[in-house]
């Protein structure tokens, strides 16, 4: 059994500011060790439940947040960016049977902790095929082509509810409960580890890969905070205008709807001007 652990950072043990998140602030470093710790209990539970590989993807910013010198021995660490599937890179190998969202956060627009989508603020909402559609449900839309289930999910309390709907059976721990996008109730980093730990074990019975999904096309719409930016993301072929601050496209599969998305991130935040956005 393999595991393949997309680790993202705003839905980590303690993480309420965006200074907790933001690679070079005192508050990130700070935060690291945490974000190891949620990790590690992952990695811990899955090997407790059977598996004999974990490799864990760092998916948040830089993708270079982890502390590898922490690490569980008996994982690998996938980091650094520009890569193919961004944050669940490596799924398309072919030797994958489960994946975990370790560190998720809700989508832009919605309740929840430190809540976006790709882009801190640029990005006011996604919606996929008409459902607004935060990072977990583009990802796990995502393995679901390669046949690998979504297992495990951690973040706030709002995450939890979001994997519902598109990963039922996967175990949620909740590390935190959402109070306002800036501030959480937040449980201890022993209790948290302990309940992480718990739940990946349980969640290693169900890494059994399955057909893949071919439930293509696909519709994504992005709104965005100024109409320059839609017009920006316009640059993007097939991308077109789909109303105020808005844009659109379609492809056959998420392969390839994701690529378009990173492709649209990229164009937009070169777009975004200091303080006027």
């Amino acid at each position: 059994m393999k595991i393949l652990i997309s680790a993202d950072m705003e839905g980590a043990t303690g993480v309420t500011w965006p200074a907790d998140v933001l690679p070079g602030s005192e508050q990130w470093e700070r935060h690291r060790p945490l974000f190891t710790s949620d990790v590690n209990a992952a990695i811990a539970g899955f090997f407790d439940g059977g598996a004999e590989e974990v490799l864990v993807n760092e998916a948040h910013w830089t993708m270079r947040n982890l502390l590898l010198e922490r690490l569980d021995d008996r994982a690998q660490m996938l980091t650094g960016r520009h890569k193919s599937l961004s944050m669940v890179e490596g799924v398309q190998r072919g030797d994958v049977d489960g994946v975990a969202f370790v560190g998720y956060h809700t989508g832009a627009g919605t309740e929840g902790v430190l809540a976006h989508t790709y882009l801190a603020n640029s990005i006011t909402g996604v919606w996929v095929n008409g459902a607004r559609a935060s990072e977990g449900l583009l990802n796990s839309l995502v393995v679901a082509e390669y046949g690998v289930p979504v297992v495990l999910v951690t973040g706030d309390d709002r995450t939890c509810e979001d994997a519902g709907g598109y990963a039922p059976r996967a175990r949620a721990v909740a590390v935190k409960d959402y109070v306002s996008r800036y501030a959480a109730v937040c449980r201890t980093p022993a209790r948290t580890a302990a309940d992480i730990r718990a739940a990946a074990k349980d969640a290693a019975g169900l890494a059994v890969r399955h057909e893949p999904s071919r439930a293509g096309p696909f519709t994504v719409e992005l709104e965005f905070d100024a109409e320059h930016l839609a017009g920006a993301a316009t640059v993007v072929p097939g991308v077109v205008p789909a109303g105020e601050r808005r844009v659109a496209y379609t492809t056959d599969t998420m392969y390839d709807g994701i690529r378009c998305f990173k492709a649209v991130t990229t164009i937009v935040s070169a777009a975004v001007e200091e303080q006027y956005g």
